[in-house]
């Protein structure tokens, strides 16, 4: 019986088995930002430890960086103390910080991928969930807590299970106005937010092989949201194409050296997984979420469920949701008025995503609705000059979008970009928690760029496909 590539990394950088019967596990990347490393850190000089290898972590500000005015010091002191204290642990342990005076600040998965960091058969950490991200490339990437973040840093290994793998396979072609967020939305809706919990989800068939990287990053980013551990899609010309040329990835003769073994850890075609589950990608509609969990999704077309369409051990959260957000069972998702729109994150930050949303906007004449404020918050610095050279911030900001700074924005909401009370936001993030996007009574539906952009321009929830004809 063959493997699958998550036993085949897994088993490449295992260290020693423990008494406990985890297994040490050697981490290739370690990616840390400013709100989980300084605890790890402190931890580190109480036990005057150095860092071994600090090659292998690199540092970015995402999450606190404001996206409206950047200059230092921030007016948050808290904000700004974050920052100081990650330069100075990247400066005292010699770890190389990715700052905004170099151009390469963005969301912490947005520029590991971008400068070729992020390479086939990796293990991958970082104290942030949606880490999954990289398991786009054919890594096994996962989040870590700031007490694991120490322990890498102390000593470049983690300890952890062996987790089971489910194959995800969805063939076919998805319908026109249908995107990756969407087939994210719709494997969580189907399996639910704990479906995953002990398992790594492989992503096959036509839909995944299609997808170019950005597409297949959004949908691993929310592998964390279905519960599994991490995400992955196995290597391939896509790939390397996407890897070939950036800073980080192998050039010349170790180019085709890394080329043989990332093949190698392909999964192989008789290998052996612990369940499989398959969709036709004609099944797939734009999602809307309607509660306060990524799971509880539906169709754009479609009505909000009523409780007693769930199994008995969901209707009380069900039911909470209804009332956190206000929503009436059977009432249509369209028609949703909006007070914010949000396109950012590090699910949909990237270039293609904005673009994608760019030329709409270019065939459409209408305007952001006036009751709605509108942001557009790229991923990286690198993604926003792309953006700004090829025109697109003023497309959106001729449609009445404010263009941002890099960061993480609206997303989590550690920065000024906040809700405000009730308001009800269109976003293109990753989780819709109470409170999720700063206010404690905000309210958060996760939709694609797209979507976002249809409901920003109306107002209210709608249908992009009947916005944006082309």
């Amino acid at each position: 019986m063959g493997k699958s590539l998550y036993k085949k990394v897994f088993e490449k950088h295992a260290v020693r088995e423990l008494a406990g019967g985890q297994t040490q596990l050697f981490m290739g990347l370690h990616l840390i930002h400013e709100v989980t490393s300084p605890q790890a850190f402190a931890m580190l000089r109480e036990r005057g430890l150095s860092v071994p290898y600090p090659e292998r972590t690199f540092a970015t500000c995402d999450h606190i960086i404001p996206t409206h005015n950047q200059l230092r010091p921030f007016q948050d002191d808290l904000a700004e103390q974050m920052l100081v204290e990650l330069e100075r642990n990247c400066q005292q342990h010699s770890i190389r910080y990715l700052s905004p005076q170099k151009g390469e600040q963005g969301v912490v998965h947005v520029v590991g991928p971008e400068l070729g960091l992020t390479q086939p058969g990796m293990t991958v950490c970082c104290g942030d969930s949606h880490t999954s991200t990289h398991g786009a490339f054919g890594a096994i990437a996962f989040g870590i807590g700031t007490s694991q973040v120490r322990d890498v840093l102390a000593t470049q290994t983690i300890a952890m299970g062996k987790l089971k793998v489910r194959r995800i396979e969805i063939n076919g072609r998805l319908r026109p106005g249908v995107y990756a967020k969407d087939v994210a939305l719709f494997i969580i809706n189907k399996l639910g937010v704990q479906g995953g919990v002990g398992y790594a989800y492989e992503y096959a068939g036509d839909v995944f092989d299609n997808f170019s990287m950005d597409e297949r990053m959004t949908v691993c980013n929310m592998s964390i949201e279905g519960g599994a551990r991490c995400g992955y899609v196995n290597p391939d010309e896509t790939t390397y194409e996407y890897l070939r040329g950036r800073q980080f990835a192998p050039k010349d003769a170790q180019w085709e050296e890394a080329v043989q073994f990332w093949n190698s850890i392909r999964s192989d075609a008789d290998a052996d997984y612990d369940d499989v589950v398959r969709w036709n990608a004609s099944e797939i509609e734009p999602m809307v979420t309607w509660g306060i969990t990524p799971g509880q999704s539906t169709p754009i077309g479609s009505a909000i469920p009523f409780a007693s369409e769930f199994p008995a051990d969901e209707r009380s959260v069900v039911e909470e949701a209804f009332g956190y957000m206000d929503f009436e069972p059977g009432s249509p998702m369209a028609g949703k008025k909006i007070d914010v729109a949000f396109i950012g994150s590090c699910t949909n930050g990237r270039f293609s995503d904005f673009e994608e949303v760019a030329k709409a906007l270019q065939r459409n004449p209408d305007k952001v609705a006036e009751h709605v404020r509108a942001l557009v918050v790229p991923g990286s610095q690198t993604v926003r000059q792309r953006l700004v050279e090829a025109g697109y911030d003023k497309v959106f900001e001729q449609a009445g979008f404010e263009f941002r700074e890099a960061g993480c924005s609206m997303c989590l909401a550690m920065n000024p970009d906040k809700l405000v009370g009730r308001q009800l936001c269109a976003s293109s993030s990753n989780r819709n928690f109470k409170g999720r996007q700063g206010s404690p009574k905000g309210r958060t539906l996760l939709m694609s760029p797209l979507m976002v952009a249809a409901a920003a321009l109306r107002g209210k929830v709608a249908d992009a496909r009947e916005v944006f004809k082309a």
